[in-house]
């Protein structure tokens, strides 16, 4: 399925705030605390213009966060609904944030996760990201990753700005 991935408004933010709730839910027994994206403050990453929200046939089921930097972009967080798992939307979500590093002339789109969060590392290794270290980080013990990007002039996406 390839979903709709539109930037995300103000009036998105309480969905997406219960779709990132709900996807990182079954994380909290297995590192023992609720996971980073779980607290974020989604109605300011959508003022700043970096919250994103996978659509499927005018439903939200997804959600992206990613952070431009001067050398890389940072995908936050992502997260798709728990009744929508399943249905290739977080494969849409990763392949988005690659197309938004090339559009944007960055080099390298960068993530971090919990150490215990084993799927999710395996999940993104076959998208092609690599890790580069492990560090404990604002009391989470982390695994960073980063997949390559070759930059282009204009993204495919057809993303709605």
């Amino acid at each position: 399925m390839i979903p709709h991935i539109r930037r995300a408004t103000a009036a998105d933010a309480p969905v997406a705030t219960a779709i990132t709730r709900a996807a990182y839910l079954p994380w909290v027994p297995i590192i023992g605390r609720e996971p980073g994206p779980m607290s974020a403050d989604l109605a300011a990453s959508a003022e700043a213009g970096v919250l994103w929200i996978a659509e499927d046939d005018g439903t939200a089921v997804g959600v992206l966060v990613l952070v431009p930097h001067p050398d890389h972009l940072l995908l936050e967080s992502v997260a798709v609904a728990p009744d929508a798992q399943g249905r290739g939307i977080g494969s849409a979500l990763l392949r988005f944030a690659d197309e938004q590093a090339a559009a944007a002339g960055l080099p390298e789109v960068r993530l971090y996760t919990h150490e215990r969060m084993t799927t999710n590392i395996r999940r993104y290794e076959r998208h092609g990201y690599r890790e580069t270290h492990r560090a404990r980080e604002d009391g989470f013990q982390r695994v960073f990753l980063t997949k390559r990007i070759v930059p282009q002039a204009k993204s495919a996406s057809g993303a709605d700005e």
